[in-house]
């Protein structure tokens, strides 16, 4: 046989950047591993500075970054790590971005538009990314902007075991915010116990951003407790739209489950004030105290991620993570 066998072992090492340290932070202990440290600041001029302040020589490294409110500048500073890590002999690079950034532009609606969703797929390539690493990506097509492994993570679990402690399983009736999310709420329908479905009809003016009108039910809502499930809540428009429209078709209640907490202004005035009983969502991304609100529930996404980064780095699989989910 020929060849040269080492004795050397694997070796995983976490980074972050600083758009979510706690996140990052909270995957480490999961992992038992902590954050490897690094120097991170900004110059006068704007420009981001990153280096690691230990080596990643032959290491499996994985760069996490929440990509929240200065979205190009959390962008950026994980690509300079990726680029960092290449240039220092890292063995694999895997992006983790748990919100995916840009990922609401996956297609064309009009002429003369990028995709840019793709365009992010090829600058964490470019930049040394061997793999990427996100949570329910807006539109599952986005797997195939990269050239190599995807490993889509599903936030469903997490959510439904919350949601099913929070309801009548024999009242429930899952609401999809617009017809193409039907498949999801199928599959929240699936997972608690083959309840009915809704969705809500809705159109959207493709030439303003964050403008969407929810207009009638599709299906019987009337004296049920309603979930309605989305990927993430933005400015909360369409989201507080659905839940008045639901409510005035006759539900009893509504809770609102997303993986994604974006909340730009005023989202957390409309979604205390939509009449929603729970606004459930994960922390992908960081929630500021001035955006919290008295319905508002936050459930941790570090253990999922940290199972996900394990069985990466032990070559296990990652669909066994979502076994019967689909």
């Amino acid at each position: 046989m020929t060849g040269l066998v080492t004795s050397g072992e694997k070796r995983l090492v976490l980074v972050s950047g600083r758009a979510h340290m706690e996140l990052a932070q909270q995957v480490g202990e999961e992992l038992h591993c902590g954050v490897s440290p690094t120097t991170a600041y900004d110059f006068a001029s704007g420009e981001t500075y990153v280096r690691f302040n230990e080596s990643v020589r032959g290491a499996d490294v994985f760069v996490l970054q929440s990509h929240t409110g200065e979205v190009n500048k959390w962008l950026m500073e994980q690509l300079l790590m990726i680029d960092a890590a290449k240039r220092a002999s890292a063995k694999r690079i895997t992006a983790v971005a748990p919100y995916y950034p840009y990922a609401r532009q996956d297609k064309k609606h009009l002429g003369r538009e990028p995709i840019s969703a793709r365009l992010i797929a090829d600058l964490f390539k470019t930049a040394g990314a061997d793999r990427v690493m996100s949570v329910d990506l807006h539109a599952s097509q986005e797997q195939g902007f990269f050239d190599g492994p995807v490993d889509h993570l599903w936030a469903m679990p997490v959510l439904v075991d919350y949601v099913r402690s929070r309801v009548d399983l024999s009242n429930v009736c899952m609401v999809s915010p617009d017809a193409g999310r039907i498949r999801v709420a199928e599959k929240w329908s699936a997972k608690l116990g083959g309840c009915p479905l809704a969705f809500v009809h809705k159109t959207r003016d493709t030439t303003r951003p964050n403008v969407a009108v929810a207009n009638r039910v599709v299906g019987d809502v009337a004296g049920k407790q309603c979930v309605l499930v989305d990927d993430m809540i933005d400015t909360a428009g369409t989201i507080s739209e659905a839940v008045k429209v639901v409510m005035n078709a006759g539900a009893s209640s509504v809770i609102v489950a997303a993986t994604h907490g974006i909340l730009s202004d005023p989202a957390a005035q409309r979604l205390s004030e939509c009449g929603a009983s729970e606004v459930i969502v994960t922390d992908t991304l960081p929630i500021a105290p001035e955006k919290r609100f008295d319905k508002l529930t936050i459930l941790p996404i570090a253990p999922l991620l940290a199972r996900a980064i394990r069985e990466v780095f032990d070559d296990g699989s990652v669909t066994s993570l979502f076994d019967g989910v689909a």
